[in-house]
């Protein structure tokens, strides 16, 4: 940058405020396929256990090994755009997500699927931190709000939106198309960060804590996969509980760790900011909840109403719909009543359609499902990003990366711990409801319809038989009734916590020492 002319000049400023805003639209359409890729295979799960000739544990590991490297890769990726550069790390992620879209599409078999999901994982759990921390680069404090926002959607939509997408694939086109789709979304996100986003680290590169980065991962990889096993054998089985206990017992050692001077991985003096801490836990407690309909919505449309995978997936349109709106109409508001009145709203109008969400019976219509749906996005797109913002608010440039790959890590095991806790309530709920309606079937039979909802419909269907199928029916009602209201309890803590984030929370007013302004980044890629 020419020495005599340090800031933009006046005529540069739009140019420079159309770039990055250009960027953030390049970011958000990468997040939206990583969110795709969360739920995406949901509707491919039939056709890749024929096509691939998966067993059972294969096909969840289809989805558990995304996660599973989200867990462990999350932490780390925001230290290493802060040490080597947020931009390359973005190139870096973007590219390996991209590759492992294409080798996934094309897998011959099962565990070439399963391996090529992980890199797929690892690439969106560096992206994630990394585009976040980017905001608090390119956008002043008072810009960021809308620019949360908007990432904050394109994190959000891409998860109902996954259903959708897929099963028009699957209906139009072969499986790997679900993977191929990600192609042209990377490729545009690729030009957009090549061009439009400046490189950023921070000025005191941190050091790469091997030990930290050792600890984390063995941790955070116990901890999440006896949390997947609780979900399927149980809270009480060995393979659940061992693996999370010796997960938390290395994970007490990072934090131990991470109190030493020379260690890098996390900062914990991010949480000694009332922002950040309350910030990180709302958007954990949103995450719990968003995930509680998310589980549970698919059931219900194809074991009650019928709906085949397409069907299910355009039946969630109303929350992403409410989403949307919620994320539009808290934004004017925010300067003027501040975040936590803005929280504790989305968290109660969320609470109010989980409760209303619980009264849903066999018998009732769709429209009555949209009313209430559309009320819950309402409540989410309200809360989300401004829960977010105000933990991001604490960030300054130098530890941006650092802080949100931790805000990241945090929201991902919260939704890993809710698809388990609300997967069990769930699964153990319909299973007591719908035990006595098989007691004179045969005992392949009955396992069948205690398995799950979806297998006890094919079985009734079969055996035309319409009580069984109305018991069926009525008692995958009564879990989702009960798993909505665990799902409300949360979002009840969540209205309380609301109410101990700082009225108005502080936002950092300058750069770190030795780092870049805004305007002098997006002047020098010019």
């Amino acid at each position: 940058m020419n020495a005599d002319n340090p800031r933009p000049q006046p005529p540069a400023a739009p140019q420079a405020d159309a770039r990055k805003w250009w960027a953030l639209a390049g970011l958000a359409l990468s997040l939206l396929v990583v969110g795709l890729d969360l739920t995406v295979l949901n509707v491919a799960l039939p056709t890749l256990a024929t096509s691939l000739h998966a067993s059972t544990s294969q096909l969840q590991w289809f989805a558990n090994s995304y996660n599973l490297a989200m867990a462990i890769a999350l932490l780390p990726g925001g230290l290493l755009g802060d040490r080597f550069g947020r931009k390359r790390m973005l190139l870096i992620s973007l590219t390996a997500f991209g590759v492992a879209s294409g080798f996934c599409a094309f897998a011959s078999n099962a565990g070439e699927l399963i391996a090529w999901r992980v890199v797929l994982g690892l690439g969106a759990a560096l992206l994630i931190p990394l585009s976040m921390s980017v905001l608090a680069v390119l956008f002043t404090p008072e810009e960021r709000p809308r620019a949360m926002g908007i990432w904050a959607t394109a994190n959000m939509v891409g998860i109902p939106l996954g259903p959708i997408l897929g099963g028009w694939l699957l209906d139009h086109f072969w499986w790997g198309s679900v993977f191929l789709i990600n192609l042209p979304i990377v490729v545009l996100g690729l030009l957009a960060v090549l061009w439009l986003v400046p490189e950023s680290r921070a000025e005191r590169k941190p050091r790469i804590d091997v030990p930290g980065l050792l600890a984390s991962a063995v941790g955070l990889a116990a901890v999440t996969y006896g949390l997947i096993k609780a979900g399927d054998a149980g809270w009480g089985s060995v393979q659940a509980v061992a693996p999370m206990i010796g997960g938390l017992i290395v994970l007490a050692g990072f934090v131990q760790l991470q109190r030493r001077p020379q260690q890098t991985l996390i900062d914990l003096d991010l949480f000694r900011a009332r922002g950040f801490t309350w910030g990180t836990i709302l958007s954990t407690i949103v995450s719990f909840a968003l995930f509680g309909l998310m589980f549970t919505l698919p059931q219900f449309y194809q074991a009650v109403e019928g709906a085949d995978a397409l069907g299910t997936g355009l039946r969630l349109l109303p929350l992403i719909g409410g989403m949307i709106v919620g994320v539009r109409a808290g934004q004017p508001f925010l300067p003027k009543v501040g975040a936590a009145p803005l929280i504790g709203t989305g968290f109660t109008l969320l609470t109010a359609s989980l409760l209303i969400g619980s009264t849903t019976g066999v018998d009732d219509g769709y429209g009555f499902v949209a009313f209430w749906l559309t009320m819950g996005g309402v409540g989410v797109g309200l809360a989300m990003p401004i829960t977010m913002n105000a933990a991001l608010n604490e960030l300054s440039p130098e530890r941006a990366g650092v802080g949100s790959g931790l805000l990241m890590t945090i929201r991902q095991i919260g939704g890993t711990v809710a698809i388990a806790v609300l997967g069990t309530v769930l699964n153990s709920t319909y299973r007591h409801k719908v035990a006595p309606a098989t007691a004179h079937l045969p005992a392949q039979a009955a396992d069948a319809v205690t398995r799950s909802a979806s297998s006890g419909v094919a079985v009734a269907q079969k055996l035309h038989s319409a009580p069984l199928l109305e018991s069926v029916r009525s008692a995958l009602v009564h879990a989702t009734s009960l798993t909505m209201w665990v799902s409300a309890g949360f979002a009840v803590v969540g209205v309380l916590a609301a109410t101990r984030l700082p009225h108005r929370t502080s936002v950092p007013t300058a750069p770190a020492e030795g780092s870049e302004s805004t305007g002098d980044l997006l002047n020098a890629v010019d």
